[in-house]
């Protein structure tokens, strides 16, 4: 590991301990030459499938551009960024753990949707209303009457 202090090539390592969700290793380095101390993460290079869009090209899974529909939707929202970060997580693990190497673009906006619908309506409402690219107001109000009519009978019972 080259240090980022005088960039000598020779460290050594002082601790190791694993990250918070313990799928990364934090490390304290230390530089043989100038002897300074700095920190380095180290985690698993997962493969990432190709993301299918709805006119055939394809691009790298972008994890980045889900956190900005999300937070978008979110906004004003009493959403905090954990409760979208661990969204995210639980989004691109099950995306990792299916094996494919290609995606649907499809298939991670209604990933995405069902995510929001359980964490807070209104952003769910928010994103389905861009994702869906309702017609006019009857599709959404449609979809409104929907969520409506599920959480009645979550009150019930």
């Amino acid at each position: 590991m080259k240090c980022p202090f005088c960039a000598y090539t020779d460290t050594k390592v002082i601790d190791s301990r694993l990250g918070k969700e313990a799928n990364n290793i934090r490390r304290r380095r230390e530089c043989v030459e100038c002897e300074r101390r700095f920190t380095t993460y180290e985690r698993v290079e997962e493969v990432q499938p190709l993301v299918v869009k709805k006119d055939g090209r394809r691009q790298p899974f972008d994890r980045v551009k889900i956190l900005a529909g999300i937070q978008r939707a979110c906004e004003k929202r009493p959403v905090s960024s954990d409760a979208i970060e661990k969204v995210i997580d639980r989004l691109e693990l099950s995306f990792l753990e299916s094996g494919e190497r290609e995606i649907e673009s499809s298939r991670i906006g209604e990933a995405v949707m069902a995510a929001l619908r359980n964490l807070d309506e209104v952003a769910y409402v928010r994103f389905a209303s861009v994702y869906r690219q309702f017609k006019d107001i009857n599709e959404f109000m449609s979809e409104l009457k929907e969520i409506l009519a599920k959480g009645e009978g979550h009150n019930g019972g």
